[in-house]
């Protein structure tokens, strides 16, 4: 067996979310995430001294964490939900409904009775009944459990104070709340000091990402995201300004040094995303290492790493070590992550047992060691989010952690090491020219810049950049009423901070969520305060959303069976009757033995997209996925994918068929329904590698199951 290296890089993120007028806390989530995650997940390793892991704290982050644990700060919901239920208003009930049940229900807000009561009695009217409903008792057990749900694993367990409260669970009291705040303020200022301590026990590297999280190749040109995909849309003036990719590099370093005592010397580039003109500025701010996926990697060698079934990837001897990058005069070393044994942490492993998972992982990675040949250890790298995937697990998943390092720890066949104890223990590094411009989401950039709401963000803050370039260089020839010193100062921050990668990830129909809102609006305060810190009148584009609402569509459930010829035509006004309706045109219903649906799309647009793709997705136990792939206005060829493991004879399990209309129909023993109440259907509509419609807009469409639902009937779980 080959000797494995296991690097695991843990990426704590969260944006700015400091109102830049205001100096309050729009969004709650680096409190929350503080206390349940960011403490618990370095000091678990306390107890696995041999395990060393790789944690990437980004600046931004780090910056409210300090703030937080001063405990001078300013975030409404912090204090709304610790406000005296007497002295609550309309207003705040109405911002507490709006707020508590933010939260994983079935792994958080299920461990509780009383908050699920709760919950289900808040939903009559959207609110309305609670309003009016609710008594001091529902109000003051709200404001705690929405609280309690987010503290730290072992605290729930093992803390006097907050281990009562998580017993008790109801009937609280305002001594109970200010009891949870207390220690709430008490943990937020533990965080930083912890990770301080794992780096000097040497337990832990700590690297960083550029200051407020931007894409590093879009800031330094924006054109470049053609490269990785011809077919994305770009803004009309490209943004090209590396001298600010470069200062937040330096402020990175600067924070870093700052808060943890040693410079940095590996940076994971925000999202992962790289090019030449990126990396080559790291490599001048004496950066020794970056962290990408292995997706930049495939295109920057022009090899593929597809798996075969026992999950080994193709050109695995390639993937299992670092490259160093020649960049010129300059070099830098990069680690790329293992992108299906991540995506297996962040995604499958939290609806497994927890051990077996652990033992899952445990054993892919052995496998990968016996039948991977190569005279140096494997440099297997496992990149994700630190933080994001653990509302999904059973008890935050801190079972599967135990579990995983115990058994990494105890293999004399591993060595988990941080990202630097693997470059000095990989041997000889090869080199390779340059590097493929991605990120570690399918190798390009379309997230960000992609859509056309992305689009119209990099128009407004080129032309907010534009404004704070013309400001300095009229400055510089001293006119009276120039603005100070503070004022630039102040603008370079917020120019820094709109930036960022987060907004745009939320823009366009990739991702929603239920505070699109907030960013969207934070993103246009960030470029206001620009105009505003240097004397001008902001334009009134920044007024407006960027981010489109989600649609309100008309949803009908099926009112009976069906007997659907699946033709792509409609071929009888009897052939969809009895279908379930989600409107604009889209309908499903069931035949005894499949599942049935129909897409009805617009064909004048349609013929203006050259060979797009229909992705349908069904959800029940596990997930199922079907690729419809068109050409010149035919079906070209479909696919199925069960968890993301494409089925070698898709014909045997669905029928598909296009002309007029979109039908297909899956048969009913492809799909899971053990212990499931419903059935979760989306459908998107994708062009030259991008979604340019996906219905519904948030979430997915839930079709409830049962006999009296039209439906199949309920299965009892295994």
């Amino acid at each position: 067996m080959s000797r494995i290296h296991l690097v695991l890089l843990w990426h704590m993120h969260q944006p700015q979310y400091r109102d830049p007028e205001t100096g309050r806390y729009v969004l709650p989530w680096t409190r929350l995430h503080a206390l349940k995650d960011y403490w618990g997940m370095v000091t678990m390793l306390e107890e696995f001294p041999k395990f060393h892991a790789t944690f990437n704290v980004v600046p931004a982050l780090g910056a409210q964490l300090e703030e937080y644990a001063s405990g001078a700060f300013d975030e409404p919901w912090f204090a709304l939900a610790f406000k005296p239920v007497e002295a609550l208003t309309r207003e705040d009930k109405s911002e507490i409904l709006a707020r508590a049940f933010q939260v994983n229900h079935e792994r958080l807000l299920s461990r509780w009775p009383r908050f699920v009561e709760l919950c289900e009695w808040s939903k009559p009217a959207g609110g309305a009944q609670a309003l009016v409903a609710f008594t001091s008792r529902d109000w003051r057990d709200l404001q705690l459990l929405s609280q309690l749900a987010w503290m730290e694993e072992t605290w729930l367990e093992k803390d006097s104070v907050v281990s009562h409260l998580a017993s008790k669970g109801k009937d609280f009291t305002e001594k109970d709340k200010a009891a949870l705040k207390g220690k709430q303020l008490e943990l937020l200022a533990l965080v930083l000091p912890a990770y301080r301590a794992a780096a000097q026990r040497l337990q832990v590297e700590i690297s960083t990402t550029p200051f407020y999280h931007p894409i590093l190749p879009l800031i330094c040109d924006s054109d470049v995201a053609r490269v990785a995909n011809p077919a994305t849309p770009l803004p009309r003036r490209a943004y090209r300004r590396p001298e600010d990719a470069r200062e937040q590099l330096r402020r990175a370093k600067e924070y870093h040094e700052r808060t943890f005592g040693t410079k940095p010397v590996g940076l994971w580039p925000s999202e992962g995303s790289v090019s030449d003109a990126a990396l080559t500025i790291a490599a001048e701010e004496g950066f020794q290492w970056f962290g990408t996926d292995e997706g930049v990697l495939g295109r920057t060698l022009n090899v593929g790493f597809f798996r075969d079934t026992r999950g080994v990837p193709a050109n695995a001897d390639r993937l299992y070590k670092p490259w160093r990058v020649q960049l010129g005069a300059q070099s830098i070393t990069g680690l790329f992550r293992d992108h299906h044994l991540s995506d297996l942490i962040g995604f499958v492993y939290s609806r497994m047992d927890a051990k077996a998972a652990a033992v899952d992982l445990h054993g892919r990675l052995r496998d990968l060691g016996d039948r991977v040949q190569s005279v140096q250890p494997l440099t297997i790298c496992l990149f994700l989010d630190g933080e994001n995937a653990w509302e999904y697990y059973p008890g935050n998943g801190r079972a599967f952690l135990h579990e995983f390092y115990r058994r990494i720890q105890d293999d004399q066949d591993f060595r988990a090491l941080t990202a630097s104890e693997a470059l000095v223990a990989a041997g000889e590094i090869p080199p390779t020219s340059g590097i493929f411009p991605a990120s570690w989401i399918n190798a390009n950039f379309d997230v960000w810049i992609g859509h056309s709401e992305d689009v119209a963000a990099w128009e407004l803050l080129w032309d907010a950049r534009e404004t704070y370039g013309r400001t300095l260089d009229a400055r510089a020839k001293g006119p009276a009423d120039a603005p100070t010193d503070t004022a630039v100062k102040q603008a370079l921050e917020s120019l820094l901070a709109a930036e960022g990668s987060d907004w745009c990830w939320w823009f366009g129909p990739e991702h929603s969520t239920a505070n699109d809102a907030e960013f969207d609006a934070l993103f246009r305060k960030h470029l206001t305060a620009i105009y505003l810190a240097l004397g001008q009148q902001a334009p009134e584009e920044l007024a407006k959303p960027i981010k489109k609402q989600p649609e309100h569509a008309l949803q009908l459930a099926p009112s009976g069976l069906l007997r659907v010829k699946v033709d792509g035509r409609d071929t009888s006004y009897f052939e969809w009757l009895g279908a379930g309706l989600y409107s604009p045109e889209r309908r499903g219903g069931f035949e005894q033995d499949r599942i049935c649906l129909r897409v009805d799309p617009f064909l004048e647009v349609l013929a203006e997209l050259e060979d797009p793709e229909f992705r349908i997705t069904i959800g029940a136990a596990d997930e199922i996925s079907v690729i419809v792939r068109l050409e010149r206005g035919h079906l070209q060829e479909f696919s199925l994918e069960k968890e993301r493991v494409c089925l070698l004879n898709p014909m045997s399990a669905a029928e598909v068929a296009f002309d007029r209309i979109l039908e297909l129909a899956i048969r009913r023993d492809q799909i899971n329904l053990r212990g499931q109440t419903k059935i979760r259907l989306g459908v998107a509509l994708w062009h030259g590698g991008l979604p340019v419609d996906v219905l519904p807009a948030v979430g997915s469409l839930d079709v409830s199951l049962g006999e009296e639902n039209s439906a199949w009937s309920l299965e009892s779980p295994p």
